[in-house]
């Protein structure tokens, strides 16, 4: 079992680069089905995203994703929102309520936010964006960050998959340019939340560092990726990813696990078969135009 665990890590924090995603919106429901409490999932999920949002935003630095000021308000908003979710984690634990408020709360946010990126999974223009994206108020990025990192410290989450809908919905980033952004505000978030968890319960630290390994090849490959895909397709991706997810959750709550695990398995085989097939064909049409 150990020795598949960096294996997970890295389909895990390949669909976190392209998403700018911490990845343990994936993760913790995966742990979830195979056992562990909510708690520990919680733990080990922000373990593994300080790993894969430090991979992933490394790799977007380099591609020039990262709207630096929008990131370090979300950042510095959500830090102040972890302190407020740990506690109210551990109530729900303390009073039996975590097995199934927890997942409740995934299914109702990954429901909305699927629905929002389907629906607005439209490419949008350059200019149209800088401009939002010069007079966007500072009220809506602070509501992001706290939102993001409430979330993320309650669900064990890097919390981009809610601050990168919000980045292209509210704010008008691209949806490339919304992944960067909110991998690196992730960054700030979940070492905030990790440690807070660290200092005050039980971590898996072991199971947390094997699934890291997996990011140091995964994260960087998905932020690759994304090149292949205009943003409407990463939008419509990602709506699709959460609708797998929902499907996941719920076959936890109905003891389903073997279902739940094959959907999200269904998912990550479909993208990169997908991926592998679009890249193979933008190499021959590369090859094509340089014979010509």
């Amino acid at each position: 079992m150990w020795v598949l665990f960096p294996f997970l890590g890295g389909a895990i924090s390949i669909l976190s680069g392209f998403f700018g995603i911490g990845g343990g919106f994936i993760l913790t429901p995966l742990l979830l089905l195979s056992g562990y409490s909510p708690v520990e999932a919680i733990s080990i999920s922000l373990l593994f995203s300080i790993g894969s949002s430090l991979s992933g935003a490394f790799a977007h630095l380099k591609m020039g994703n990262v709207y630096w000021r929008i990131a370090i308000i979300i950042g510095l908003s959500g830090i102040v929102a972890t302190q407020f979710a740990q506690p109210f984690v551990m109530w729900l634990e303390a009073n039996k309520y975590d097995d199934i408020v927890i997942p409740i709360l995934y299914i109702v946010l990954l429901g909305y936010f699927a629905l929002r990126m389907i629906s607005t999974s439209r490419q949008q223009t350059a200019t149209t964006i800088e401009k939002e994206r010069d007079h966007n108020p500072l009220w809506k990025l602070l509501v992001i960050g706290f939102l993001g990192g409430f979330v993320s410290t309650t669900l064990g989450v890097g919390g981009g998959f809610l601050m990168v809908p919000l980045l292209i919905t509210l704010v008008g980033l691209p949806a490339k340019r919304a992944v960067g952004t909110s991998l690196v505000a992730v960054l700030f978030i979940v070492l905030s939340g990790f440690f807070t968890y660290f200092f005050r319960t039980d971590v898996e630290v072991t199971t947390g560092l094997l699934l890291v390994v997996g990011t140091l090849f995964g994260a960087p490959v998905g932020a690759k990726i994304t090149n292949l895909y205009v943003h409407r397709e990463v939008s419509l991706w990602l709506g699709a990813l959460y609708i797998m997810t929902i499907g996941s959750v719920i076959s936890e709550l109905l003891n389903l696990a073997t279902v739940g695990i094959g959907l999200m398995s269904v998912f990550f085989v479909s993208f990169i078969t997908f991926t592998m097939k679009k890249y193979y064909k933008l190499k021959r049409l590369h090859s094509h135009e340089g014979e010509a």
